[in-house]
């Protein structure tokens, strides 16, 4: 690849796709300079992200762990889901290594699926950067449900100094645990019902993951320059 070609970015996302569109914006405006959206991956059929694709002209691309017949619906048996898992990764992993659309760096933004090795470790292995969205900072609320139990937190006064935050990671084979990119507090205040909580924190993210993006970016174009 030249060093003058753009740096190629893949997003997943699995819903309303508000983080997404914000990258769209920064690399049409230049605040992600030299890069490119080259296709968008989205593991649930109803999520508007692939709207805001098809207004762009992004292609995108539904993959789903039980539409695409890597796990039966319903199916409880713990060591049938985690092959189940492990199959659907590495097949994910095979697409973006495999195909056209071969990244240099992926982005999640709103990605509500864990990755394990069969994913990372490929990637890893082609040198290809994995970045990850997370409303709470590091070490803090890692997986699920981060900003409601950061409040629940708060409530009941165990919250230190009444802060829960935002960072964008890059990410391994531990879950929201991948070195901090960028990182934000964002107070928590008296009076306030989670709901406006949860607004106050993702009016932040879009700025987070945009900088975030434009960051490693950066450093992925600077490290092709610089090669022999």
């Amino acid at each position: 690849m030249a060093a003058t070609d753009p740096c190629r970015i893949v997003v997943m996302a699995s819903g309303n796709g508000s983080n997404f569109q914000a990258i769209i914006d920064a690399v049409a405006s230049g605040r992600i300079p030299e890069s490119k959206i080259i296709r968008l991956i989205v593991n649930r059929g109803k999520a508007y992200a692939t709207t805001r694709a098809d207004k762009a002209g992004i292609p995108w691309e539904y993959f789903n762990l039980i539409s695409n017949g890597f796990q039966a619906k319903g199916e409880k048996d713990q060591l049938k889901v985690q092959q189940a898992r492990d199959a659907y990764d590495a097949a994910l992993a095979e697409k973006l290594l495999s195909g056209s659309f071969r990244p240099d760096l992926v982005v999640l933004a709103g990605w509500m699926h864990v990755f394990g090795k069969p994913f990372l470790d490929p990637l890893e292995a082609a040198g290809i950067q994995i970045i990850n969205l997370h409303p709470a900072l590091p070490g803090k609320y890692d997986g699920a449900n981060a900003i409601e139990r950061a409040f629940e937190d708060f409530k009941a006064g165990k919250l230190e100094n009444n802060r829960t935050g935002i960072m964008v990671h890059f990410v391994i084979d531990k879950v929201d645990r991948g070195e901090p990119i960028l990182t934000r507090e964002i107070e928590c205040r008296e009076g306030e019902d989670l709901h406006q909580l949860e607004e106050r924190i993702h009016s932040n993210e879009h700025d987070l993951i945009v900088d975030a993006t434009a960051q490693v970016s950066e450093r992925i174009l600077a490290k092709r320059a610089n090669k022999p």
